[in-house]
């Protein structure tokens, strides 16, 4: 069997090599037009941190796992095709702001149709808006030269950071299909590739469209979680409850659980936010604008969590951050990974430097070029000298010399475990600590002098 992946990002990167890990006799092939990213998938830096993905890539790569900037070949010799491109909120004309952007799948989709002969199975694994297989479907069929298309749902429900482990033993993975004796036959070639290492009874198949709807949903379900727990941690602070005792409480009901009830500065990603709008703007389009509403409060209370937590350091540094110096600890949106899609620390930081701070940034993974450019700043001005506004640090220590306050927004383990006496022995003074992901004890950070914060904490 040959399988082919067309994009080389977060999502296809990992799952073709783990199914090339796992799967020795096929040949998989990820394939991309970016020959920066392809050249890093080829090199000893990946483009994708994750933790035990450098094993699984080095133990494949050059056997059975290939990366390629030659689309024709890979599509032409694959029996399964999977479509792992961007799918960007839309930025321009109708749904704006809410739609999923669909312009690079439809573009795969004539590219494939265009390459492809004989029998092929082609698998939407980007997230993507309910009905969408059936315009996948229609484009092939109109281009195609002489190929047979069978079009499955396989969406990722991957988490990252924890890619790997997600991909080794996955709660389930989900297969949607049409339910023809084709597309049954399709679904279980696919099945039956997962089963090579997935327990059957956690690979489930449903109809296309439950398929889709699945990864919008279940995306939505955790966000709200979040935003849920973020709005009462607001409350504890009012009352001087502490938020984490309050979500241990409530997550040892069984009918709610322990997951997804940490209160943090707010989520990001390069998912919940984009999955939610496009919830969003499904309803809206399906004449549900009381539903469209709710799932919409989900996203507006992450945004309030975020300026809520940018206007707390300006107030509690006496109302002005202005000139200066705030180390800014953590520039992912999550621990383990290097992405920074929607990062909660992006919106803090623009927010200081619209305050006219001066924000130290430190993040173990993150490059200085990709912050700068999420910022949207220059690293120098127009007349060479160094942005008054942005640095980056080679460490914790360096980023917080002769700061006025830390601001902690990435739960890096190694944040657990600095020392935080050296740390506030060499800053201004009062010394103050934000801690947005509550990963450490504010006692002892207040017995050493520290002004500290967390959120949701008394």
């Amino acid at each position: 069997m040959n399988i082919c992946c067309i994009g080389a990002g977060y999502v296809g990167g990992p799952t073709m090599a783990m199914i090339a890990h796992k799967c020795p006799d096929i040949q998989v092939r990820v394939v991309d037009v970016n020959a920066k990213r392809i050249a890093e998938w080829n090199s000893d830096r990946l483009p994708v941190y994750e933790p035990g993905l450098d094993h699984v890539v080095r133990s494949q790569r050059g056997k059975n796992l290939h990366f390629s900037t030659d689309i024709d070949a890979a599509i032409a010799a694959a029996d399964i095709i999977f479509v792992s491109v961007n799918t960007p909120t839309k930025s321009y004309g109708v749904g704006a702001g809410r739609a999923a952007d669909m312009k690079y799948i439809e573009l795969c989709a004539r590219h494939i149709a265009r390459v492809a002969r004989g029998k092929k199975i082609v698998v939407e694994k980007s997230t993507l808006p309910v009905r969408t297989a059936e315009s996948l479907k229609t484009v092939l069929a109109a281009n195609s030269q002489g190929a047979e298309f069978q079009v499955l749902s396989n969406p990722e429900f991957l988490a990252e950071g924890t890619a790997v482990a997600d991909l080794e033993s996955p709660d389930r993975v989900l297969i949607g299909g049409e339910t023809t004796p084709a597309g049954l036959a399709a679904a279980e070639t696919l099945a039956g590739v997962y089963a090579r290492w997935v327990p059957r009874e956690r690979i489930i198949t449903t109809n296309l469209w439950s398929s889709e709807l699945s990864k919008l949903v279940a995306n939505a379900f955790l966000a709200q979680r979040i935003s849920s727990i973020n709005a009462i941690s607001a409350l504890c602070e009012a009352t001087e409850a502490d938020v984490d005792e309050v979500a241990f409480a409530i997550g040892r009901d069984s009918r709610i659980g322990p997951k997804f009830l940490k209160a943090s500065v707010g989520f990001g990603g390069s998912c919940f936010q984009k999955d939610i709008f496009n919830l969003v703007y499904l309803c809206e389009h399906f004449g549900l604008p009381e539903v469209a509403h709710y799932w919409e409060q989900v996203i507006k209370m992450n945004d309030w969590q975020k300026r809520r937590f940018s206007s707390a350091i300006v107030s509690s540094l006496f109302n002005t951050v202005s000139g200066k110096r705030i180390a800014v600890l953590g520039f992912a949106f999550k621990k383990d990974t290097n992405d920074t899609r929607e990062s909660a620390a992006i919106y803090v930081c623009r927010d200081l430097v619209e305050e006219q701070a001066h924000v130290a940034i430190y993040d173990p993974k993150v490059t200085r070029q990709q912050v700068f450019g999420d910022l949207g700043q220059a690293e120098t001005t127009a007349d060479g000298k160094s942005n008054p506004y942005v640095s980056i640090a080679a460490d914790a220590y360096e980023a917080a010399a002769g700061a006025h306050a830390v601001v902690i927004l990435t739960e890096w383990d190694e944040f657990k475990k600095l020392d935080y006496k050296r740390i506030f022995d060499g800053m201004m003074k009062p010394a103050f600590l934000f801690d947005g992901r509550n990963i450490l004890n504010l006692a002892e950070l207040r017995k050493i002098g520290f002004t500290a914060r967390g959120v949701g904490k008394p």
